[in-house]
């Protein structure tokens, strides 16, 4: 019995890897970075940034919901043009901030990040200081009691 439940457990860990490796579908990464600048900002800017600086064509926008899809032309890839996106998300403290480019590698996602950082800067100044966290109550007085007796 013991060796049957070896040969299983040996079995089951040299198929683990394979089944892995075989239900591993398309990456779908993308490089995300938080801002402290207001959506409108960002949602703003990058969208200056895709089509003015960057002189790509802008497919499809929602500043509602805050996505835009481009088409972009790598200057290592000659006139092939890819598909990108770029996704703004609403936080509570900060603005998140997605790029995706599936058919490039990911230094063209995280070049994009970078000059949009620098242009928020650029265009918005320093970024507004986060809020101070609330005090810690202090120690509370029982109330049941008079030291003036």
């Amino acid at each position: 019995m013991r060796r049957i439940v070896s040969s299983l457990l040996l079995v089951a860990a040299l198929a683990l890897p394979t089944l892995v490796v075989l239900r591993a579908g398309d990456a779908g990464a993308s490089v995300a970075y938080d801002t402290p600048y207001s959506f409108e900002q960002t949602y703003g800017t990058a969208m200056r940034l895709i089509r003015v600086d960057l002189g790509c064509i802008i497919t499809e926008k929602d500043p509602a919901n805050g996505y835009l899809l481009f088409e972009y032309t790598s200057p290592e890839s000659g006139s092939r043009v890819h598909r990108g996106s770029l996704e703004i998300v609403r936080g509570r403290d900060s603005t998140h901030i997605a790029v995706q480019l599936p058919t490039l590698p990911q230094y063209h996602e995280q070049m994009i990040i970078d000059a949009l950082n620098k242009k928020l800067t650029a265009e918005h100044g320093s970024p507004p200081p986060k809020p101070k966290p609330a005090p810690a109550p202090g120690p509370v007085a029982d109330a049941g009691t008079d030291s003036g007796e």
